[in-house]
């Protein structure tokens, strides 16, 4: 009698005979820890965009990164002028009282001509579609930055570690 070798006998399938194995999603874990309107987005963007593809997306608010989930900050953040290496003016104007307030105002027209949302909102958006906030309690606590302080849409108060623990497997990005 011969035995039959299940294995071979799987892998002989048609491709209609089972389902195929879906692939867990994937998890992007963000840390933001820059406060200004110009590094506020590329976090945001990524969360969204794994969100969009079906993919985890947590997100990790740290030192100046609070400001883009702090209450009386996340409305009136700027473009950082000086020594910003990308803005196409020298730094000596960039330096110039105004500049930062114009630069930060032609962005913000330029993101509403593109239909991106204001950082306030886009965070809306983001809880909205399942994704995690979470801030860094150690930054809170040099800061002095309380609970209250915090927009509605942040998940929790974490540390580093516990944040670590939180997104094993996941991609990390800095930010």
């Amino acid at each position: 009698m011969t035995a039959i070798h299940t294995d071979a006998v799987a892998s002989e399938a048609g491709p209609g005979d089972r389902p195929a194995a879906e692939p867990p999603p994937r998890h992007l874990a963000i840390i933001c820890s820059k406060g200004s309107l110009d590094m506020a987005y590329p976090g945001l963007v990524l969360a969204n965009a794994a969100r969009m593809a079906g993919h985890d997306a947590s997100l990790f608010f740290t030192f100046w990164g609070l400001d883009l989930i702090r209450k009386e900050k996340v409305d009136d953040l700027h473009v950082s002028t000086v020594g910003n290496p990308s803005l196409p003016i020298p730094t000596l104007v960039g330096g110039l009282p105004g500049m930062e307030h114009v630069t930060s105002k032609m962005m913000r027209k330029k993101m509403a001509e593109l239909d991106i949302p204001p950082v306030r909102e886009f965070l809306q958006i983001l809880k909205d579609s399942g994704a995690k906030l979470y801030a860094c309690e150690l930054a809170m606590q040099m800061f002095d930055v309380k609970r209250e302080d915090l927009i509605d849409e942040v998940d929790d108060v974490l540390t580093a570690m516990d944040f670590i623990d939180l997104t094993e497997g996941a991609q990390m990005l800095f930010v």
